[in-house]
């Protein structure tokens, strides 16, 4: 049974000095470096989403909520969307990106995509390459990657607990996978709404552990 490893959106603009900064954001990214560096053996398949913004429409305001409208945040192809640098990437293997024209909360919603291309110049022309580009046509979307590993088994972690991760989390029980959510290395906006959060993947057969229970 083969299990995957979904590290939700540790990007710049969700770490401290970012855009839309989630405090413990910076620390989390060394803390999952520490824990790829001891436990990556545990895992067949070890992913990565990145909200990678391009016209997402009213997701942006210029006076958001903070609940469904936001500030602009990980611009494609900007440092803000980009892992944070504490994020060791090494054993990654591949990349999801969402929210190009829409929200994009689910790392499901995201398709496989190499973020690195951005600005590189290719083919005869040397024509640089465009953030939407990244992604070639026909690149499967998460859950279509997992099935191909044959992946039964997603554990999640990242950014933000009461937001794309807990999309991430709701979605992976949808698609019937065994899903669980590491609290200790996941950081959240508000903790009534964590608690909130916790309460509903419970409800939806979500395994709510810590990385030491293992």
């Amino acid at each position: 049974m083969a299990e995957a490893l979904v590290i939700v959106d540790v990007q710049n603009d969700f770490c401290e000095g970012g855009a839309l900064a989630v405090e413990g954001g910076a620390a989390l990214a060394a803390e999952l470096s520490e824990f790829l560096e001891d436990s990556h053996g545990e895992y067949d398949v070890i992913v990565a989403t990145q909200d990678w913004h391009i016209e997402p429409g009213s997701h942006f305001s210029d006076a958001p909520d903070f609940q469904r409208t936001w500030p602009v945040h990980c611009v494609a192809g900007t440092r803000g969307a980009d892992l944070h640098d504490d994020l060791d990437t090494e054993r990654i293997q591949a990349r999801f990106l969402k929210g190009l024209f829409d929200d994009g909360y689910s790392g499901f919603e995201g398709r496989l995509g190499d973020p690195d291309r951005t600005g590189l110049k290719e083919g005869e022309k040397e024509k640089a390459v465009a953030p939407a580009d990244v992604i070639e046509e026909g690149a499967p979307d998460l859950n279509t990657y997992l099935q191909q590993q044959g992946v039964e088994t997603v554990t999640i972690v990242g950014i933000a607990t009461d937001h794309c991760v807990r999309a991430t989390a709701l979605d992976a029980a949808d698609n019937d996978y065994e899903v669980r959510l590491l609290k200790n290395l996941t950081v959240g906006v508000d903790e009534d709404r964590i608690a909130e959060t916790y309460e509903e993947l419970r409800e939806a057969g979500v395994e709510l552990l810590r990385s030491d229970e293992l």
